[in-house]
């Protein structure tokens, strides 16, 4: 929708999650609102890469005003303690920032994860424009632009609702050799395969892998997805997330109709999903400019956060009557 309606629905007090371009959301005004940059969107007129509208989602209303706060690298780990009891929170991270490296590494252990619904996105930018703008999260109720820390919206749901989150993830390692890395993060080089040094970009084109399969590995028992941004002639990658060097991955197993699995894997009931987020990479793999996908709608995002940091998933909120 244009700035002008988004503008007219934060001054009626209901809860948003916005998504769009740092310019647009800018000229936003204060409320109850969270939001994060990012162009792609699969919306009411299917998918769109924009910068000239906004993607509105509404929340459920809650018990009392939601609290947004921003989360430092240090302070993050406190984030599911200040969440609700009953309710849920939202959370949006800047690509490629300290605080994303440091979520996706420790979030699994943060004091009553999984007990509290904790979801969201991580921030970006127009990928031909990546030398030009900056991911951002925003507090909607203080017009705070952050690049350095996560921001969350804590939103306490009636004790008649529950907030439920679940993910569609196609992925799951594959028969190939184990990968290691000796460094963390999103910019990689050298890597052992099956234990013997190899520079990354070599070995994947040596092996000629399809690069939209993801690294895949067990985080604390959850398949994870690290998916690939770019093969560097240097010899290097670029990733959506980072890898760590206590973690063996594998390329994921092949899929054969990526299309049709996504399709087949979407849930049949979605009348109670009250938000969803999907990866850019999706949405460049299934070729989704123009094309609709009914009721599942929301930004096409750097990372997708259900609990802990994920890749290639598509991630859902449902908020049904107990």
């Amino acid at each position: 929708m244009s700035v002008e309606v988004a503008s007219e629905l934060i001054r009626s007090g209901n809860c948003y999650s916005i998504a769009g371009d740092e310019s647009l959301l800018r000229q936003l005004p204060a409320g109850n609102w969270i939001g994060g940059t990012i162009p792609y969107f699969l919306g009411q007129d299917g998918g769109e890469t924009t910068q000239q509208r906004v993607f509105v989602a509404p929340l459920p209303q809650p018990v009392v005003a939601p609290l947004i706060t921003s989360y430092t690298e240090q302070s993050l780990e406190r984030v599911c303690l200040d969440a609700p009891n009953n309710g849920f929170s939202m959370i949006v991270i800047p690509a490629f920032s300290a605080v994303h490296t440091s979520f996706a590494r420790n979030a699994p252990g943060y004091d009553d994860m999984f007990v509290k619904p904790l979801l969201g996105w991580i921030s970006g930018m127009h990928l031909e424009q990546t030398d030009r703008q900056t991911p951002l999260a925003v507090n909607g109720q203080t017009l705070t632009f952050e690049r350095d820390k996560a921001v969350v919206m804590h939103l306490p749901l009636p004790s008649h609702l529950n907030a439920s989150i679940d993910i569609l993830n196609l992925f799951k390692p594959g028969h190939g050799p184990a990968l290691r890395f000796d460094t963390t993060g999103f910019h990689v080089d050298v890597c052992t395969v099956d234990g013997k040094p190899a520079r990354i970009a070599q070995f994947v084109r040596d092996n000629q892998i399809d690069t939209r399969l993801p690294l895949v590995a067990d985080y604390n028992g959850v398949m994870i997805n690290v998916s690939i941004k770019s093969l560097n002639d240097d010899g290097s990658i670029d990733l959506y997330a980072p890898v760590f060097p206590d973690v063996e991955y594998r390329f994921a197993e092949p899929i054969q109709d990526y299309v049709g699995e996504f399709e087949a894997r979407m849930p049949a009931e979605r009348r109670h999903i009250s938000f969803s987020c999907n990866c850019i990479l999706n949405y460049l793999y299934l070729d989704l400019e123009g094309k609709k996908l009914p009721d599942m709608w929301g930004p096409m995002t750097f990372g997708e956060v259900a609990y802990q940091l994920l890749n290639q998933t598509l991630v859902y909120l449902r908020v049904e009557p107990l």
